[in-house]
């Protein structure tokens, strides 16, 4: 597939990603979501029609994904959706869409999938004889509290779970919603079961506004911060990811910001650009800084290695070079003059008792 050559293709309104048109691995047929909109473009006298939210119910066999990977701090974690309503443009999750033959584009953002069967899969999952309980992260591919969770409430059941198991889970999203699930949350920080990332990437509404289109504005997300502090919920500010020339000014003042509202940990992660990821976010520069695209991409190359992407593991998280040095200076100076250096988040693993299935032997005793 063609990247699309036209220049400054125009932003659709309320989603990240400017088109469906990218440079695919498998050799997928181009999808345009709402339509091949692209074709008949140029014959409309009004904007693009606007694009609707597709949702399909996905019938999962399990839930629980296992890694090795030695640069994240956990083994398993648990997707209750594909694809990602947000929209943000940077999401290194997009490539996932193509395996389903759709667009890491559009289609991410607006052909989701749903897994309703989730916590009845955990609960099977978890009361297995061999089964060793270790923290679980959710939202670390897409967003668990994206705006589909107020129709699904996917994640909140799935939340029922771990109280019920005593199981540790790691939540991270960039969505006010977490605190609709405040009470479960606060049962499972009383027993150090539960840490909560909120990302935010720019104090700037209107950068916001074109970065992830459809995510809560950075005020809402900090004052989710502050909320779940006074209820003693334990709270990291993930600054991920930064983008050079566009948010990497924003970084003390996001520290400061996380300070004041109560977080007890920062952290940042430049911008990854995996597969279809980059073509996307080059047409998004074109369409959102075109006089800075030159510039974002030449320091991204600085930082991966010449590359676009660098997948190495440490790396990926980190980048290399003097920029990404003069990064995590920056954060390590931010946090230490706000306090935010010293927390770790220790969650427990011995309060885990495995649940007992309707209709199995257990269920006798």
């Amino acid at each position: 597939m063609e990247q699309d050559s036209r220049p400054g293709l125009p932003p659709r309104k309320g989603r990240g990603a400017v088109t469906n048109n990218e440079s695919s691995r498998f050799n997928l047929s181009s999808h345009e979501a709402d339509g091949d909109w692209l074709d008949v473009r140029e014959s409309l006298d009004d904007a693009p029609p606007k694009l609707r939210t597709q949702v399909t119910v996905e019938a999962a066999k399990s839930i629980l994904n296992f890694n090795k990977s030695p640069d994240i701090p956990f083994d398993r974690s648990i997707n209750a959706y594909r694809g990602c309503e947000h929209g943000c443009v940077y999401c290194f999750a997009r490539p996932s869409h193509a395996y389903l033959d759709l667009s890491p584009g559009l289609d991410f953002e607006t052909k989701l999938f749903a897994k309703p069967d989730a916590a009845r899969l955990l609960r099977e999952t978890l009361a297995k004889p061999g089964y060793r309980a270790a923290p679980i992260a959710i939202g670390t591919n897409t967003d668990p509290y994206q705006p589909i969770e107020k129709r699904f409430h996917i994640t909140r059941q799935i939340l029922e779970v771990m109280l019920e198991t005593r199981h540790p889970i790691g939540i991270t999203t960039k969505s006010n919603r977490v605190l609709e699930d405040i009470e479960t949350l606060s049962c499972l920080a009383a027993l150090d079961l539960t840490a909560v990332a909120i990302s935010v990437t720019s104090l700037n509404s209107g950068v916001s506004r074109i970065l992830e289109p459809r995510a809560p504005a950075p005020a809402k997300r900090l004052d989710a911060v502050r909320q779940l502090r006074a209820r003693g919920i334990p709270v990291h500010v993930s600054i991920a990811p930064v983008i050079p020339a566009i948010t990497d000014h924003e970084i003390e003042a996001i520290v400061d910001a996380a300070a004041k509202h109560g977080a007890q940990s920062v952290s940042v992660i430049p911008v990854r650009l995996p597969h279809e990821v980059a073509p996307l976010f080059e047409q998004w520069l074109e369409a959102h800084f075109p006089d800075r695209k030159q510039k974002v991409m030449a320091i991204i190359a600085s930082l991966r290695g010449g590359r676009k992407n660098d997948p190495d593991f440490y790396n990926r998280m980190r980048g290399q070079g003097p920029w990404a040095e003069l990064l995590h200076r920056r954060i390590a100076i931010a946090a230490r003059k706000n306090g935010l250096d010293k927390a770790r988040f220790a969650l427990r693993t011995d309060l885990f008792r495995r649940p007992v299935i309707k209709g199995s032997q257990l269920e006798l005793f």
